[in-house]
């Protein structure tokens, strides 16, 4: 005890004091728009107690969501040509830049072509059978990949031993198409053709886990309603002859002992313009393609439903989770673009926000399981292609000097794939950006099987931004650049003690309020006046501890006085909380307190409007 005591005055304390334990911290990683900081690791934040005045993002594990699949992008036959163009020492350490978990971005989902696509360096596309007629698959082989795209797939197992992989093809063989091409047409409508092509995908999956190659998911065609490939492989597959296809795999998968899950679709979030134009004369466009695929037989042999980007909003997983909950959402698909007369700068900057808002947030907000990009490398000519995409970006791009950069792609990616690991379960979190943009701050958060958290935040603004962060009695506050997207991660702590309840079937005076989305709002449309109020009706008696008013991001639209009102009836009103507003969000503890009833009262004025964007009840 004396030895204590006289640690105590050498560290200038009271000889009986406690020294107190350290504030926990979170670690923080940024990149910013101008290249100034590419996951860039900056001084860790410490967490406090209290609140503040900016937009508060909650943070809540007691709300959870999906479960995480995956990151990454495609090792397309293009991909790996390019990345073979590299010496061997820095072709290992660009793939231990995009796999290594610790030392590089530890990409975790991989979708793989099934023979050829438009990113191919071949002379001529491919499949593992062309020969005509075989329908026994006698001449089957995946020969053409052993060389550079398998060795490389086994180098990323052994960098991630976490590797989930999706087969995808682009085309069935020609000789199974009424085309009799690898560009356009469509499957022969034929028992034997479906047979012949489902065992083809089953040799698939067979030849690859032989190889080292274990395939983790199969989708049966990429973009099935895009009817007019230019120069690349391509099938019109319509939600008949996907179904005929799904029934023949899904029972030869498990004759064959193969956990290989089936996704279907492999689409845009909506049927594009030129996909409904180019449907054949009086037939259906199936605009809502996956709903009829999980309404047909099929369904019972998919695990849910793949994604893309090139047309629609993220929005479109959600409904389609809302009519099928019990099949998951993976979003497969996208690439960087750039228009002709784009200056690199541009292209870093354009990629890195929209795939920040859409990609990073918007698909994994709506549910889905893999956020996977297009090919994760190119050359500095967005090549080699043959037909298709002129104008895609990669991850790594490798220059003509034997060396390679990292570009935008590479960064949103690594924002998710280092942070959040295989099996991560998506958590509640306030979010107040849109992915159409409205210049506010948007997030995701995830925890992981560790039980650390690894939340994600987006400045859509070009200005910088100052918001909170919260968790339970803990929060910090943090400015981004504009336009940066920033990784917040610290180990488990203890969240709130309270549960948020849920209000559906809720109504309110502002239906913008109660919607459970911080990005939208109720507003008084005036300058704030007493008496103005925000009524709900939770649809029955509720049982609730807390209130939270949160004004989301448009600062100074918070409540300068207020009154909060219950009833049971609707008629006998009394009032529970009364104060003046700080901030953005006002958390209004009562005692356990029985209502169907709120009404929200300002009693002051200011020339800001009120606003409303998230109210919250908790128990």
């Amino acid at each position: 005890m004396r030895f204590l005591a006289l640690l105590l005055v050498a560290a200038g304390l009271p000889a009986g004091a406690v020294p107190s334990a350290p504030a926990p911290t979170a670690r923080v990683w940024v990149t910013t728009v101008d290249r100034a900081e590419s996951l860039h690791e900056r001084e860790p934040v410490s967490w406090q107690r209290g609140e503040s005045t900016h937009p508060t993002i909650t943070v809540d594990p007691n709300r959870t969501y999906q479960s995480m699949d995956g990151f990454g992008a495609s090792i397309t036959d293009s991909a790996a040509a390019v990345l073979y163009r590299l010496a061997p020492a820095e072709r290992d350490r660009a793939m231990r830049s995009l796999f290594d978990p610790r030392t590089g971005i530890g990409v975790s989902f991989l979708r793989q072509p099934i023979g050829s696509s438009d990113f191919t360096a071949a002379a001529e596309h491919y499949t593992y059978d062309d020969v005509p007629g075989d329908f026994a698959l006698r001449h089957f082989s995946i020969r053409h990949d052993e060389a550079q795209i398998l060795p490389l797939l086994r180098q990323a197992k052994r960098l991630n031993p976490n590797l989930k992989i999706l087969g995808t093809p682009w085309s069935p063989p020609a000789w199974m198409k009424t085309s009799d091409s690898l560009v356009g047409g469509r499957l022969k409508d034929d028992p034997r053709v479906y047979d012949a092509y489902a065992r083809y995908l089953v040799k698939f999956v067979q030849a690859y886990t032989a190889a080292g190659v274990p395939i983790d998911y199969l989708t049966v065609q990429n973009e099935p309603q895009n009817r007019r490939p230019s120069g690349y492989p391509g099938t019109d597959l319509p939600v008949r002859q996907a179904a005929a296809v799904i029934s023949a795999l899904g029972p030869k998968l498990a004759r064959a002992g193969l956990r290989t899950k089936i996704l279907g679709y492999d689409h845009n979030w909506a049927t594009h313009p030129g996909d409904i134009e180019s449907t054949p004369p009086g037939e259906d466009p199936e605009t809502d393609y996956p709903y009829r695929l999980l309404d047909s037989p099929a369904a019972k042999w998919l695990a849910g439903t793949a994604f893309h980007c090139y047309y629609g909003d993220p929005a479109a997983q959600s409904a389609l989770h809302e009519a099928y909950p019990d099949k998951g959402i993976w979003f497969t698909e996208c690439s960087g673009s750039h228009g002709p007369d784009d200056t690199p700068e541009q292209i870093f900057r354009g990629t890195l926000t929209w795939h920040a808002r859409n990609l990073v947030i918007g698909t994994t907000r709506n549910w889905a399981k893999s956020v996977v990009n297009w090919n994760i490398a190119l050359d500095q000519n967005g090549g080699p292609h043959l037909g298709g995409c002129d104008t895609c970006t990669g991850l790594l791009t490798v220059l003509p000097g034997g060396t390679f950069r990292a570009d935008a792609e590479y960064f949103t990616i690594g924002h998710l794939a280092k942070f959040v690991k295989p099996g991560a379960v998506r958590i509640g979190s306030t979010s107040f950006g849109t992915t159409g943009w409205n210049g506010q701050i948007m997030d995701v958060a995830f925890r992981n099987p560790d039980g650390s958290t690894a939340l994600i935040v987006h400045n859509q603004n070009d200005d910088p931004r100052t918001f909170a962060v919260a968790l339970g009695s803990r929060i910090f506050e943090y400015t981004l650049p504009g336009g940066a997207l920033a990784t917040f991660t610290w180990p488990r702590l203890r969240g709130p003690s309270l549960r948020q309840l849920d209000l559906d079937g809720a109504t309110a005076t502002g239906a913008g309020a109660i919607d459970d989305d911080a990005s939208t709002r109720w507003s008084s449309g005036a300058a704030q006046a007493p008496g103005q109020f925000l009524q709900v009706d939770l649809g029955r008696v509720r049982e609730f501890r807390r209130v939270a008013i949160d004004s989301g991001g448009n600062l100074g639209d918070y409540a300068r006085g207020w009154e909060l009102s219950v009833s049971v009836d609707g008629v006998r009103w009394r009032t529970v909380a009364a104060g003046q507003g700080s901030g953005q969000l006002t958390n209004v503890d009562l005692p356990l307190t029985r209502a169907r009833h709120l009404r929200i009262t300002t009693t002051a004025a200011s020339e800001n409007w009120w606003s409303v964007a998230d109210l919250r009840l908790y128990r």
